[in-house]
């Protein structure tokens, strides 16, 4: 299965989100996206931008630490937001049936993504967010299945000046 890859870096919190936002434009239904990255790398700021894109309250949208999945409707798709940053096995992650919103007609954004090796399908979009200083990150992004790499095309597309 071939990759496509690409990167870029974002200078403030607020060009993250827009990063997302830009993301979002050409998700499309089961679109699996992987966050990758150390804890306040900007996940959730991410997070919010696509579902934003999505025409999602941004507001509403808080990291589901929590409560580990948290869903919203009130989009052009339905977003499914996880985070996994508190399960420390694959077998609790199973548990949280993951792979129950994989087939759901909308998007799945997953932080802490690296713990579901096996888990997650082959085909999904992975970004992985590396901190370069206070406020400016890099954005790794890696798109595994024909899919995914269509919408990676479209967002590098926009991207590239």
């Amino acid at each position: 299965m071939a990759k496509k890859n690409f990167s870029l870096i974002t200078e403030s919190p607020h060009k993250t989100r827009k990063l997302g936002e830009t993301i979002a434009a050409f998700l499309k239904p089961n679109t699996i996206i992987a966050l990758c990255g150390k804890l306040g790398s900007g996940k959730t700021m991410l997070a919010k931008g696509i579902a934003r894109g999505l025409g999602i309250d941004e507001h509403s949208v808080v990291s589901p630490s929590f409560v580990l999945m948290r869903e919203y409707h009130r989009g052009r798709l339905p977003f499914f937001h996880s985070d996994l940053y508190r399960l420390e096995s694959k077998e609790r992650i199973m548990e949280l049936g993951v792979e129950d919103y994989l087939n759901r007609k909308g998007v799945l954004a997953v932080e802490w993504a690296d713990k579901t090796k096996g888990i997650l399908p082959l085909e999904h979009l992975r970004i992985t967010i590396n901190f370069l200083s206070k406020n400016r990150r890099r954005f790794s992004f890696c798109a595994a299945g024909r899919r995914h790499r269509d919408i990676l095309k479209r967002i590098t597309k926009k991207l590239r000046f």
